[in-house]
């Protein structure tokens, strides 16, 4: 008996199919997407005319006076200059001052930032605003409330004269006039820190028979470490270029309280040269701070985990503490 041959089903032509992508696509199943299509599409964002004048304006208000700094040095001669006997005098001074004023600063503000950011009480609000108002208190009413709270004639001043401990006009009192500026930096950072912590692994070591102060030593701190040291990079730097605080409770004493700041100030009349030199290190010294805490404490976009990165922690256990 002879049937009707079956259709036999050509073979796929490869030059048709790379052609058309969806032609070699099996029935009932979706075509892929062309290549072109899976990239992701950045929305052009066009910006009015109204914002980029005054966006420009504000770059350049930021850009000319440092540019001026940067065009008037005397390059040839800023090595020498810095060498002088009185700069390095006042660089010294800056640095034992900024440093220990970062040491006040370290050992008031973490423990005052963890108060804020774990326990609720009374007032806390106010509180909170009070220790945050040097931030935009003036330094020199700054310096006029540490000298009628520590001066021989304030608050404390007697208590502490018979104590034989004078704050005014002394190192120690450019320390404090440092920190009392550079403390909120501190608590700001380390606040922030504290308060997006995941306080399962303090509870953690709790149940394991740690106490409170040694779960905030050994757990918390290391936790908070990128944000402690953002912290007292900032509070050490804002400490080492304080002015008015500075001259008015701790006087402008060459060799003993002149930092490198009030010396710029006396070196404007007399010695003009060698004010921008200083200003220049200062400069530096800024751009480096900055510069160290560009990534994930100051970049936005950088603070935040890739959702990839942070899955791939998680199911393998890195990342967090042991």
């Amino acid at each position: 008996m002879t049937g009707t041959p079956d259709a036999v089903t050509p073979a796929p032509d490869p030059a048709a199919a790379a052609a058309d992508p969806g032609s070699a696509t099996p029935p009932g199943e979706r075509a892929p997407a062309p290549p072109w299509e899976d990239a992701p599409r950045t929305p052009r964002t066009r910006v009015p005319l109204l914002l980029w004048v005054p966006a420009l304006a504000g770059l350049a208000f930021v850009v000319l006076p440092l540019a001026g700094l940067l065009v008037r040095a005397p390059w040839r001669s800023v090595l020498d200059r810095l060498g002088d006997p009185a700069v390095r005098t006042a660089l010294r001074l800056s640095l034992e001052c900024s440093f220990g004023a970062l040491g006040i600063s370290l050992l008031l503000g973490v423990p005052l930032a963890w108060l804020f950011a774990r326990v609720d009480f009374p007032g806390k609000s106010v509180l909170r605003a009070l220790v945050l108002l040097p931030l935009v208190l003036p330094p020199v009413v700054g310096g006029v409330a540490l000298l009628l709270a520590f001066g021989r004639r304030g608050l404390l001043g007697p208590w502490l004269e018979s104590m034989g401990i004078r704050l005014t006009f002394s190192m120690t009192g450019a320390m404090l006039a440092g920190a009392f500026v550079a403390l909120p930096f501190l608590v700001l950072s380390v606040e922030g820190a504290i308060a997006g912590l995941d306080r399962k692994y303090e509870e953690t070591a709790a149940t394991l028979g740690a106490g409170p102060l040694r779960v905030f030593t050994t757990v918390t701190l290391p936790l908070i470490a990128p944000g402690l040291a953002a912290g007292a990079a900032l509070a050490w730097a804002r400490a080492l270029g304080e002015f008015g605080a500075t001259i008015t409770f701790a006087g402008n004493l060459p060799g003993e309280t002149q930092t490198l700041p009030l010396a710029v100030y006396l070196m404007l009349q007399d010695d003009p040269d060698t004010a921008i030199a200083v200003s220049l290190l200062l400069l530096v010294v800024s751009v480096v701070v900055l510069v160290a805490l560009r990534g994930r404490w100051l970049s936005p976009a950088a603070r935040k985990t890739p959702p990839r990165a942070a899955s791939a922690r998680s199911l393998t256990g890195k990342g967090g503490p042991r």
